[in-house]
């Protein structure tokens, strides 16, 4: 079955409260943002009959600089955050992200919010915001409230977001100093447009030849992003040399749990992280 227009209600609010009711109203409706994955499910024939809320009359195509940090309105698209001085400057793995998510089409018209939202296992997006410690700020019919990232996510394409409530921004605080070393890496099947196999952030401060904090996140390893705890305990106040980040490696099992599947095997997205991880850690 193919998608047909006709059957759909399309609705096109100008303000977050008008988007809200619409949503609360109707169980099937469904928020529209850049389309890059609805567009997937209309041309299936899955939308048929459904309602669609159309997002991109709402003022959150944005970057601010807040007293907290950085904020990202949630209609930004992936081509505005990798070119933005503010981004890249302040956020470079987050910019390296946003330039391997698709084409340049996809990259135009995919969204910030709707890719969370979407809450894929393999988002590139994902282990940068995780490193990043980003707040996700969702308004809805009960008002607003703020969930760091690492709660956000409940499983495989789902997400905390309750009836009626959408992703309005993501705030990126702004760390407490710079940071020492830091490293994006995407395994996939080719080198451009590939679904992860893995993918990596991580951000590394060294102070007195210790290191001082660490933030380890990999995507495509679990239902959700995760960060490394048992690696960044081990490696806080630790000396860096190759014992410790072999060691650091071993204990990459404890916080994922990758699986077979038609992009890769169990052992060689175990294998391939291991070595993104040894080799950030040694600086190579």
């Amino acid at each position: 079955m193919r998608g047909d227009a006709r059957s759909m209600r399309v609705l096109a609010p100008r303000t977050p409260a008008e988007a809200s009711r619409a949503l609360a109203a109707d169980p099937r409706a469904l928020a529209l943002a850049g389309g890059t994955d609805v567009m997937v499910s209309w041309n299936m024939g899955l939308l048929n009959g459904r309602t669609v809320v159309d997002l991109s009359r709402l003022p959150w195509r944005r970057v601010r600089e807040t007293k907290a940090g950085l904020e990202l309105g949630a209609l930004c698209t992936h081509a505005d955050l990798r070119r933005h001085p503010d981004v890249r400057a302040r956020f470079p793995l987050l910019a390296e992200a946003c330039a391997t998510v698709g084409a340049a089409q996809i990259q135009n018209r995919g969204t910030l919010g709707g890719n969370l939202a979407n809450a894929s296992p393999a988002g590139d997006t994902f282990p940068p915001l995780a490193a990043y410690e980003a707040i996700v700020r969702c308004v809805g019919p009960t008002g607003r409230r703020e969930v760091p990232l690492a709660a956000f996510f409940t499983g495989v394409k789902r997400t905390l977001l309750a009836p009626g409530e959408l992703i309005e921004s993501v705030l990126l605080p702004a760390p407490p100093r710079p940071w020492t070393r830091s490293l994006f890496r995407k395994v996939g099947t080719r080198a451009a447009q590939a679904i992860s196999k893995t993918v990596f952030a991580g951000l590394l401060r060294v102070e007195k030849g210790a290191v001082a904090d660490v933030r380890l996140a990999f995507g495509s390893l679990a239902p959700t992003v995760r960060r490394l705890k048992a690696a960044e305990e081990f490696l806080r106040g630790r000396r860096l040399d190759a014992e410790a980040a072999a060691r650091a490696a071993d204990l990459l099992g404890l916080d994922v749990s990758p699986i077979d599947d038609v992009r890769s095997t169990r052992e060689y997205r175990l294998a391939a992280s291991r070595g993104l991880l040894i080799r950030f850690l040694k600086g190579d």
